[in-house]
């Protein structure tokens, strides 16, 4: 074989690669996985030429009303692409909701809102009874908010606080990421976090602590404390920086989660399932805490990891695992069975795609933090989009 044949094999056996390897395409995979279709109209564009900034949460109620947290912009941009700086009282609300066909239907929220709203919102859910949660993840966040859907505080969980970390500590909580209550035992879940690294549980009512542990099920007082980086190595308001050593591909998992802890949420069948971001995998649990199983995904994966975030599928037995991933720029569709991979989507459309959820039709939502302005693909930079479930042909 000439050395041009070899070239042009090895070309055509790459390609080959690209439609056989699960997850190299786009919309790859079986029939019975969902498959999805972006949805460019969504959403509508935005009053007072504001910009969406980074996408901190994203949840959907029970009317599919999408809410989105996010860390508003100091300025707008006209059709002409020309920035024009806002006052404090008039950028983008923090909290803003929208309807399936992408309207604006309220905002409230931001920096100064109330006296200890999150200096970097991150982590958002809407429980059963229609009250907001948020978080934060800049030094200095270390509690979770509880307000009405109109914007009042109900409740505090921990305080802002420039104390070191401390795991055993459940009076405070560690730059909190994720979110989620269990309205039928009054409980709140939280992934904390970007300066902790643990998954605690309170009394969603009183504040209560009621139960904490941290990777494969552990005791909050095994949970490792190391010393925390100090001048470049630390993270800065509105400049995150990996703390400790990378996971490195090959090595055995790793004992204990590595920050962040960046989700944790409940199947329909009482498992709790939490993304261990950095160290490319998921951890699943009971809603007592006792390890059940664990999946890695892409574990070839550095830097920020492959666990973003993660949804259930539409089906009632919930079948599948929506997993965003904001390095590898895919949503990977995994069999919650075993987490083998099955599909993927969103190549093209995603940048550091960082929070997603479904709506009651299954349709898929994310937003992403990959900043502000155009970007190449068909995704064009937009920090909320809409993916479409399509219908199996029988």
């Amino acid at each position: 074989m000439t050395p041009h044949s070899a070239r042009r094999f090895a070309i055509l056996a790459a390609s080959l690669l690209l439609f056989l390897v699960p997850g190299a395409d786009a919309e790859t995979g079986n029939k019975e996985a969902p498959h999805y279709v972006n949805d460019p109209s969504w959403p509508k564009p935005f009053p007072h030429h504001w910009m969406m900034g980074q996408v901190g949460g994203l949840a959907i109620d029970r009317q599919d009303r999408i809410w989105v947290l996010q860390r508003a912009l100091p300025y707008a941009q006209d059709e002409q692409g020309a920035k024009h700086d806002l006052a404090p009282g008039e950028r983008m609300p923090a909290v803003m909701v929208f309807d399936t066909a992408g309207n604006i239907l309220k905002s409230w929220g931001g920096q100064g809102y109330v006296p200890d709203w999150p200096k970097s919102e991150h982590a958002l859910w809407v429980d059963e009874g229609g009250n907001v949660w948020i978080g934060g993840n800049a030094p200095g966040d270390r509690q979770v908010l509880k307000f009405t859907g109109d914007g009042k505080q109900l409740l505090e969980i921990g305080h802002p606080t420039s104390g070191p970390r401390n795991n055993a500590d459940t009076t405070m909580l560690g730059e909190p990421a994720g979110v989620e209550v269990d309205g039928a035992a009054h409980e709140v879940y939280i992934s904390d976090g970007y300066l902790n690294n643990r998954v605690v549980v309170y009394d969603s009512d009183t504040g209560k602590f009621k139960r904490g542990w941290g990777a494969y099920g552990i005791a909050l007082s095994k949970v490792a404390n190391p010393p925390e980086p100090t001048g470049d190595a630390a993270s800065t308001f509105g400049h995150y920086v990996r703390e400790g050593p990378d996971y490195v591909p090959g090595e055995p998992p790793e004992k204990q989660f590595r920050t962040p802890v960046h989700c944790v949420h409940l199947s329909r069948d009482g498992y709790v399932y939490v993304c261990d971001r950095r160290n490319d995998r998921i951890q699943v649990f009971t809603k007592q805490g006792k390890f059940v199983k664990e999946f890695l995904v892409h574990r070839e994966t550095r830097d920020n990891g492959s666990t973003w975030t993660l949804s259930f599928s539409h089906d009632p037995q919930q079948k599948y695992l929506l997993v965003g991933d904001g390095i590898n720029q895919r949503i990977w569709v995994l069999r919650r069975q075993d987490g083998a991979e099955v599909s993927s989507f969103g190549a093209g459309y995603l940048h550091s795609v960082h929070q997603a959820a479904l709506d009651s039709k299954g349709d898929y939502y994310i937003g992403d933090v990959g900043g502000a302005g155009p970007r190449s693909g068909p995704g064009n930079g937009k920090s909320v989009q809409k993916f479409t479930l399509q219908q199996q042909a029988p």
